[in-house]
């Protein structure tokens, strides 16, 4: 046992010293992004290389069902051989003894990686780009919200109460008294980042009421998505020690912002490690415009990907700096398409269409998988919008069963992320949105019941 500790990442070391571990959880992510798994003793981890789950948690739906996408030979749930990349091992520092998390891939009978498991697919895209001599870097922003908690459905989210003992104030972004409210929470967020090694960029207040915004440092894209999947659940359970809910959802309360994955993104020449995206002398270069042109070429294809949920698309409503079209300009939060100011060395595309509530991995793989079909294709992008973007009316999908017919279509797309997976993920949310639209809300018995 001793030897395997030593091999473990530093801060999984230095969270154990002087302790016995006492469990491992084994996890991988679905197609939402929930971790699936199992807990096992340390000392059985340490004697088995893998371990068996059924293909079909990645035919499951958010609601618990199931998508028909086992394929011609049927819903026979075959075992899966998940085997743990160590470099992932962390701390669960918020449970009762002491335990670490290990994400694991998958992979089939033959040892081939299974196509629609999210972290594959991911790393799917980068060896795509590495076979062009290309490391693609990113740095995902996540917002997100505290609110009170919410045990009835059908009872409207609220904010949650701060220090104060008054509710959560909206717009009021950026303010640190505001972050203050919070205070309890995000000191226990930083101790848990800390336990599980993860440096936090910065935490700020955005315009919502208890909605907060945590940037994460540049990095390798499987990495990144790691941390932000390993996150997602750290988060909540820092906001459940303060009796508050944290959310996800892209839009959780009615006229407030959404939250939204804004995902930077840089390209190096491996050999080189320069940033592709700026020349010697600091301009921009054919391969800075080809992304774009990616991003705004294929992202309404992908978009079923980065607003994988019938509310994602409550989100994209002029104002709120949230994006409603592919436009793309410099320094300008109300395009699609953003250019922040930076160094040459940091020239970066911004995308701000991702939603909080998609999956890291696939979220990050679909950016990416745009941006790589615009730079092989060297194609050009419109030009650069100045001004206000929310002019228009918008270019991208609004509702969650177009985007999705985009997707079906979208041969290039599939091709990048996978064929299989590709089809398996249709497959699931449509099985997804079938299933809500089912549903009468509160908005329809009001107004249609007896006026119609």
């Amino acid at each position: 046992m001793a030897d395997w500790i030593t091999n473990l990442p530093n801060a999984a070391r230095a969270y154990l010293e002087g302790h016995r571990l006492d469990e491992v959880e084994c996890i991988i992510s679905d197609l939402p992004g929930i971790a699936r798994g199992k807990a096992v003793p340390a000392s059985k981890f340490q004697r088995q290389d893998y371990f068996h789950l059924p293909d079909s948690i990645f035919y499951q739906t958010i609601t618990g069902g199931w998508g028909e996408a086992a394929g011609d030979d049927g819903f026979i749930e075959r075992d899966m051989i998940l085997k743990p990349d160590m470099s992932t091992a962390t701390a669960a520092p918020w449970t009762g003894d002491w335990t670490l998390q290990v994400i694991h891939d998958a992979f089939d009978r033959a040892g081939e990686p299974v196509p629609f498991s999210p972290r594959n697919v991911l790393k799917r895209v980068c060896k795509l780009y590495q076979e062009r001599g290309w490391s693609p870097v990113v740095a995902p922003e996540m917002e997100f919200f505290l609110v009170a908690r919410n045990i009835d459905p059908a009872h409207d989210i609220k904010p949650m109460m701060g220090r104060s003992g008054r509710p959560a104030a909206a717009r009021q972004a950026y303010s640190m008294t505001a972050v203050d409210e919070f205070g309890p929470v995000i000191d226990d967020i930083y101790d848990f980042a800390e336990a599980q090694g993860f440096e936090i960029d910065g935490i700020t207040q955005e315009g919502g009421a208890g909605q907060l915004e945590i940037n994460l440092l540049h990095g390798d894209p499987v990495k990144l998505a790691d941390e932000v999947f390993y996150f997602k659940r750290l988060i909540r359970e820092a906001a459940l020690r303060h009796d508050c809910f944290a959310t996800f959802m892209a839009k959780p309360i009615a006229d407030e912002p959404g939250s939204a994955m804004h995902i930077h993104h840089s390209v190096l020449d491996t050999e080189t490690g320069q940033n592709v995206f700026s020349t010697p002398d600091g301009g921009e270069t054919d391969l800075f415009r080809h992304f774009i042109a990616g991003l705004q070429n294929h992202m309404p294809a992908a978009l079923a990907v980065f607003a994988p949920y019938v509310n994602s698309y409550r989100r994209y409503v002029k104002d709120h700096a949230a994006p409603i079209n592919l436009n793309w300009g410099r320094d300008n939060r109300t395009t699609g398409i953003r250019i922040p100011l930076s160094s040459p060395a940091a020239r970066r595309v911004e995308n701000r269409l991702a939603g909080m509530d998609c999956n890291p991995y696939l979220g990050i793989a679909a950016s990416l998988a745009c941006g790589y079909l615009g730079m092989v294709g060297r194609e050009e992008p419109q030009p650069e919008f100045k001004g206000d973007a929310y002019d228009g009316d918008g270019d991208i999908p609004r509702v969650l069963g177009s985007a999705l017919n985009l997707f079906d279509e979208a041969d290039a797309i599939h091709d990048v992320l996978g064929p299989d997976f590709a089809r398996v993920y249709s497959i699931v949310k449509r099985a997804e949105y079938e299933e809500f639209l089912q549903v009468i809300s509160p908005w329809e018995r009001e107004h249609l019941l007896l006026n119609v």
